[in-house]
This record gives C-alpha cells, sequence and structure tokens, in this order.
C-alpha cells in the first residue's frame, strides 16, 4: 500500500445526528474518493469520551485559549464569563462540557482511507471554530455556534463533527473506536480512473 494511503476517524457528533445530516456528511467523504472502511452508530459512555479526549495540560490549556481568543475578538472579560480568567481552569471546564455534550445522543463513528485522507479530511470538514470555517464545508454549512456564546452557557461548540488530525491521533483514535474486526478491506472500483 502505497505510503500516501491514510485512515483517518471521523465522529459524527450528537448535533449532526439529532440534525438528521449523517448521509450528507458521509456523502461528502465519499464524492471526494475517499472509502469507508468502518461504520457504526454508537452512544458513547462518559469513560469512552473521557478517554478519546487528551488529558495532558497543553491540550486542556488551549481548549481554555480558544474560547479567551473570542472573548478578545468581542470585547468579552473572560473571568466575568466564565468565572476564571486562567486558561487552564477553563480548559478543564470546556473538557468536561465536551464529555457532557459527546455523551447526549448517539454518534456515528466512521473511518474513511484514501490518498492522504488525514488532510483530505480535514478539508472536508472545516476549521474546528465554525465561525472561522468557509462555506463548502461541513462546518461552514451546517453549524454556527461560536466558543463565546458556548462558554457563557456553560456547554461545549456545537460543531457537528470531529476528524483527526494527524497520523497518530488518527492510529490511536481508530483503535479506541473500533476493534480489527469492524475494519475492512475492499477495493471501490472507481479508484482505478482516479489514481
Amino acid at each position: 500500500m502505497s505510503s500516501q494511503i491514510e485512515k483517518s476517524l471521523v465522529l459524527i457528533k450528537p448535533d449532526g445526528v439529532q440534525r438528521a445530516l449523517v448521509g450528507e456528511v458521509i456523502k461528502r467523504f465519499e464524492q471526494r474518493g475517499l472509502k469507508i472502511i468502518a461504520l457504526k452508530m454508537v452512544k458513547p459512555s462518559i469513560d469512552h469520551i473521557n478517554d478519546h479526549y487528551p488529558k495532558d495540560e497543553k491540550w486542556i490549556e488551549r481548549l481554555g485559549e480558544k474560547g479567551f481568543t473570542t472573548f478578545k475578538e468581542q470585547g468579552i472579560d473572560p473571568k466575568q464569563a466564565m468565572g476564571t480568567a486562567d486558561k487552564k481552569e477553563a480548559g478543564k471546564m470546556v473538557r468536561k462540557w465536551l464529555i457532557d455534550y459527546m455523551t447526549a445522543a448517539p454518534i456515528v463513528a466512521f473511518v474513511v482511507e484514501g490518498i492522504h485522507a488525514i488532510e483530505m479530511v480535514r478539508k472536508i470538514v472545516g476549521p474546528t471554530l465554525p465561525s472561522k470555517a468557509p462555506i463548502g464545508t461541513i462546518r461552514g454549512d451546517f453549524s454556527v455556534d461560536s466558543p463565546a456564546v458556548a462558554n457563557i452557557q456553560k456547554r461545549s461548540v456545537k460543531n457537528m463533527i470531529h476528524a483527526s488530525e494527524t497520523p497518530e491521533e488518527a492510529a490511536s483514535e481508530i483503535k479506541h473506536w473500533f476493534s480489527e474486526e469492524e475494519i475492512h478491506d475492499w477495493a471501490r472500483p472507481d479508484h482505478e480512473v482516479m489514481f
């Protein structure tokens, strides 16, 4: 197999499932030429989601920083809005809200495979923050949430979808969500004319 062939995990989050956008989301990956090699609907436990998201301090601080950046852009005082101006403390709150959000309803999890799949998936999905996602991406077309609004309302940003960011993350996440028996190797006939 070519070194450019990669696998990536995609999760359609509870808001995407509840809004009946599963078919539309999957269609976008398939029409791009990516191959679905594993697919299931699950209602994850708190422990499963807790283990999905990183627990390291840098990642947690980054969560807090995302909201604070949006607050700064809009002239909102983070201490007044969230009760803290500490990025790490805010990140811990956001991580808890993220776990609550991801366990609120079923999730559709799938693995895509293809040439530069991780990069392709990220392009299709769009940036994490819906307000920064261009029209034409999944988040740009179907999500309007903001970290400022979410943090003020003490909840996670509803951005519809998760996609692995790196090959290492993809490998770890795929293993976390799927057993080897659930991943299928098969050939898409149209790939012969695509690459």
